[in-house]
């Protein structure tokens, strides 16, 4: 009685010890508009926002959030939508990345409600903080951005190339897409690979009942994730990526991901299986090298290791928060976006569940983003 005694205590201090290890979120911004999905923060401290024409009604879809507000950027006229001009817009952006240099990039879906993208409307912007100008935009040729690709999220290695090379995964027709920022040239690889498409007979529960698409007069079905979550290693060698139907986590040379010619075998054979994981939506790595998980199961966010072990690191107060995007920025804190994705009428037989606020959340870490320059 006295050894169980002790293990008890010892177990109870080890979980109290675990919990203790939990950093709080703190709120840093309510949204009573549409939903968002990307958030950036810059080396100044500046939050940058997007919401993609999902749905809701959005007057801009590239925001900066000044003194508790939300305010178009970098001006009210490039986001207004013009569906006969969409090449001269912001059409629908999914994500927003302040790159190692500290600009902005906008990542345009051109589509709207998750549809065909049009021509002219996928494309990367880049935003001159200091000048609030356009300073580049490279459109993607059909073979590139295919009438279903959806652009999704993008990182950054400015060392490749002479002005450095983005990485961007297609969530719509899945694969990975890499652009040359001098020239901008762009292709693909991995778009066959089984690796940025569902997983075979993927199930996960959220909120209490199985992840499933839930459309009147249909049968409910697997969501069809495909490439979603993205980041890059610490030291620019690594790519790691996840379809959101999936409980694993992959990687892929960057190397062979930056030579638009080597074969798709060769690429492929660089890809790694770095195990199970929980259902995540977004990624994220630090300079030390950690990779951090959304975690939909949960509410969560995991962290993890050089040696390959999750740890929590927190989790959300709401019950229906679904954690999207994540940002490391230079102030120590990891940037989150919650929109209650999995509360759309997608998933409900048409009746919207979301209730406002959405939330952007911070938590500490005490880590530095990865900045390749």
């Amino acid at each position: 009685m006295k050894q169980r005694a002790i293990l008890t205590g010892l177990l109870t201090g080890l979980l109290a010890g675990a919990a203790a290890a939990q950093a709080p979120l703190e709120t840093v911004h309510d949204f009573y508009g549409p939903m968002p999905t990307g958030v950036t923060v810059s080396h100044t401290g500046r939050i940058f926002v997007c919401y993609p024409h999902w749905g809701d009604p959005v007057k801009f879809t590239v925001g900066e959030i000044k003194n508790g507000r939300e305010v178009p950027y970098p001006n009210a006229q490039i986001n207004r939508l013009n569906k006969a001009h969409p090449a001269q817009c912001l059409y629908s952006v999914q994500s927003v990345v302040v790159d190692p240099r500290d600009r902005l990039w906008a990542l345009d879906t051109g589509s709207i409600k998750l549809g065909r993208n049009v021509p002219g409307g996928a494309k990367l912007v880049g935003i001159d903080l200091k000048t609030t100008t356009v300073f580049k935009t490279i459109f993607f040729p059909r073979n590139v951005a295919l009438p279903y690709t959806y652009l999704n999220d993008i990182r950054f290695d400015l060392r490749r190339g002479r002005a450095g090379l983005a990485y961007i995964t297609d969530s719509g027709a899945g694969g990975l897409i890499m652009v040359d920022l001098a020239s901008g040239r762009s292709w693909r690889h991995l778009s066959a690979s089984p690796t940025v498409r569902p997983d075979p007979g993927f199930s996960a529960i959220v909120n209490g009942q199985p992840l499933l698409e839930r459309r009147p007069g249909n049968k409910p079905k697997v969501p069809k994730f495909y490439s979603d979550g993205l980041a890059i290693s610490s030291d620019g060698k690594t790519i790691y990526y996840c379809p959101v139907a999936s409980h694993h986590l992959y990687s892929v040379s960057a190397a062979a991901l930056a030579n638009p010619t080597m074969s798709e075998d060769k690429v492929a054979a660089t890809v790694k299986d770095l195990g199970r994981k929980v259902v995540s939506d977004g990624l994220e790595t630090d300079a030390q090298g950690n990779v951090y998980v959304t975690d939909e199961e949960h509410h969560g966010i995991k962290r993890r290791s050089l040696a390959g072990k999750y740890a929590t690191i927190t989790t959300t107060p709401h019950a229906y928060d679904w954690m999207d995007t994540m940002s490391v920025a230079t102030d120590g804190y990891l940037y989150v976006t919650a929109n209650q994705l999995e509360q759309q009428g997608t998933y409900h037989y048409g009746k919207d569940l979301r209730v406002k606020p959405y939330t952007l959340y911070r938590v500490r870490i005490n880590r530095k983003p990865v900045l390749l320059k």
